[in-house]
């Protein structure tokens, strides 16, 4: 199915935003609802079901927080979230320095953190049982953690040298973060131990000869601006703006050397790209220019380009239950791609 993604012309998302989308997020529990922030500040939540039930149909918004709305976001909105347990909550962060936390029901801010500097990404752990942290990258080269529960600072993280453009909780152990920086530096940390990070990823994998002493211990000659973890939580994939992809051990923190050729990226701050997920192979979506490339993980094979939106695309994320792609640009609009439906067998050829 992910194999045979297209630009679906049946399937349209109501087109909200008058600037562009940086971060879209699919809830977790029934796969239905999806929010999106745009460079204007505004967030979106839109019904994905199709309820006319019709062949051709528009997602339809639900609701909008607009730039009339009382607690909306001043400047560009760089990541949103939804709680991973429960759809009655969402958080944002934005460039205005603020992390938002949202009761959908009331579409009000419910509670807000404010940091010195740009925020651009922040992360909820999808398995945390034990901990309501939310880590927050900023232009601060400290990573900060936010409780949800007291409501204030939990801790920081000291290490990165330049600011942190991507965060990731690990979706297999729910205190192991992994956070990438400007420095070129991508480190896992376990945010109970108190001492420093648990590991640096290092692109030689320590055979730091064909390197520089500069080089040593980078994870990427430049800005580290992505980070996805694969479903199990086994591997970590990173991007940076030295125009390569690395996919890490995120056990050893070893550098798997898989080659996934030039992935042109160009953006000054957060990428967001994803993985497929209950597919026996896994995917890579990343956006590429005005494109979406579609990588195998493990081999680095490049499969397809995904066509279809005019500007560069800042955001993709992945529908699990139906195998599908929603991607999101600067030109305003949110795409979908849905597999093609494949042309029924002949009889007399099925029962052979």
């Amino acid at each position: 199915r992910v194999l045979s993604l297209e630009l679906n012309k049946d399937r349209d998302v109501e087109r909200i935003h008058g600037s562009g989308i940086n971060t879209l997020d699919i809830e977790p529990i029934e796969g239905r609802y999806m929010l999106s922030g745009g460079s204007d500040g505004v967030i979106v939540l839109y019904d994905l079901e199709n309820l006319t039930r019709g062949t051709s149909y528009t997602c339809k918004a639900l609701c909008s927080v607009g730039r009339g709305h009382p607690d909306v976001h001043k400047f560009s909105v760089e990541t949103v979230q939804w709680y991973p347990h429960d759809t009655g909550m969402f958080t944002s962060s934005s460039f205005d320095k603020t992390l938002k936390i949202w009761d959908t029901n009331t579409l009000k801010s419910a509670d807000a953190f404010h940091f010195k500097g740009t925020v651009y990404s922040h992360h909820m752990s999808p398995v945390a049982t034990n901990h309501c942290l939310v880590a927050v990258g900023t232009k601060s080269p400290k990573v900060q953690l936010c409780d949800l529960k007291s409501g204030s600072f939990s801790h920081i993280l000291q290490g990165h040298r330049q600011e942190v453009l991507a965060v990731a909780w690990s979706p297999r152990h729910e205190y192991v973060l992994a956070t990438g920086s400007a420095d070129g530096r991508v480190k896992l940390w376990d945010v109970r131990r108190a001492s420093g990070c648990l590991t640096t990823l290092d692109q030689h994998n320590g055979e730091k000869s064909k390197a520089s002493s500069e080089a040593a211990n980078s994870a990427h000659t430049g800005r580290v601006n992505g980070l996805c973890y694969t479903n199990d939580g086994l591997h970590l994939l990173t991007t940076g703006t030295d125009d390569r992809m690395r996919l890490w051990n995120s056990f050893t923190g070893e550098n798997t050397l898989v080659n996934y050729g030039k992935v042109c990226n160009e953006s000054r701050k957060g990428l967001k790209f994803t993985i497929s997920c209950g597919c026996d192979l896994e995917f890579a979506f990343v956006p590429y220019g005005s494109t979406i490339a579609v990588y195998t993980v493990f081999t680095g094979e490049l499969i397809t380009m995904l066509r279809g939106h005019y500007t560069a695309v800042n955001c993709c994320v992945f529908q699990p239950n139906f195998q599908e792609l929603y991607s999101g640009s600067r030109d305003c609009n949110i795409l979908a791609w849905i597999p093609a439906l494949r042309e029924p067998i002949p009889d007399d050829v099925s029962e052979k």
